[in-house]
C-alpha cells in the first residue's frame, strides 16, 4: 500500500530521516539507493544523500582518503563536522522542512564509530554533532566483520587509505554494535542481498505508516 493509496490516505507530519551505516563493505551504499528507489516508486517524496558530501568539504575529505596519515583523528574530525554542517544546511534541514523522506547513506554515528576507534572521546563526538545536526528518526546498521568487509571491497579501483585496516575495521564494528535503542536496527550484512532490501523496506514503511508520523 503505497503513501498515495486511497484506502490509506495518510500525509507525513514531519520530514523523516532514515540513515544507513556500517563498516567499509557492509553494502550500506546498495541498501540506501534501493531505498530511496523503492520508496519513490512506492509514492512517497523521497530524496538520497551521503556523506563524504559532493561539497567542498566533502571532496577535501575523499581526497586526503587515498593519502595514509594524512590526517590526525582531531583533523578527521574537523573536516567530518564542517562537511556535515554544510550538507545539513544545504540539503537534510530544507528536505526536512518540506515533509520529506531523506535516505542518508553514512551520518554522524560514522564519525563516532571511525573516529572515535582512534581514541578521540565518543561522547564529545556526539555533543559536537547533535549540537546542529537533526537526530535521525531510523538507522539500520549493516553488520559484517571486518575481514569480510575487506574482502567485499578489495576489487575497488579508489581505496580509502585512511580507514581500510582489519584491526582497525574491527574497533569500528564494535562501536557500530554498541549503539541500541528503538531508532537502531541491527541487520546481518551477511544475508542475502534481496533479503535485506525487503527487511529494511518492510521496516521502514512500517514506521511511515504509524499515525504519529
Amino acid at each position: 500500500m503505497s503513501r498515495f493509496d486511497p484506502d490509506w490516505g495518510g500525509r507525513l507530519k514531519k520530514g523523516i530521516l532514515i540513515v544507513l551505516e556500517g563498516i567499509d563493505g557492509a553494502g550500506k551504499s546498495t541498501q540506501a539507493r534501493f531505498l530511496f528507489r523503492m520508496l519513490r516508486r512506492e509514492g512517497w517524496n523521497a530524496v538520497y544523500f551521503r556523506e563524504p558530501s559532493r561539497g567542498k568539504w566533502g571532496r577535501e575529505i575523499k581526497r586526503k582518503a587515498k593519502e595514509a596519515a594524512s590526517l590526525t583523528p582531531e583533523e578527521e574530525l574537523d573536516l567530518f563536522l564542517k562537511d556535515r554542517q554544510e550538507n545539513v544546511r544545504k540539503n537534510l534541514r530544507p528536505a526536512l522542512k518540506e515533509k520529506k523522506v531523506v535516505v542518508l547513506d553514512r551520518y554522524y554515528f560514522s564519525t563516532i564509530a571511525y573516529q572515535g576507534a582512534k581514541g578521540i572521546d565518543r561522547a564529545r563526538i556526539m555533543r559536537l554533532n547533535e549540537a546542529f545536526a537533526p537526530k535521525p528518526d531510523l538507522v539500520f546498521i549493516l553488520d559484517i566483520e571486518a575481514k569480510d568487509g575487506l574482502a567485499r571491497i578489495e576489487g575497488r579501483k579508489k581505496k580509502d587509505k585512511l580507514f581500510e585496516r582489519a584491526a582497525y575495521l574491527a574497533k569500528v564494528r564494535r562501536i557500530f554494535r554498541s549503539f541500541k535503542g528503538g531508532r537502531f536496527h541491527h541487520i546481518d550484512a551477511g544475508l542475502d542481498r534481496n533479503e535485506i532490501s525487503k527487511l529494511i523496506l518492510e521496516k521502514t514503511l512500517k514506521y511511515l505508516k504509524k499515525p504519529e508520523s
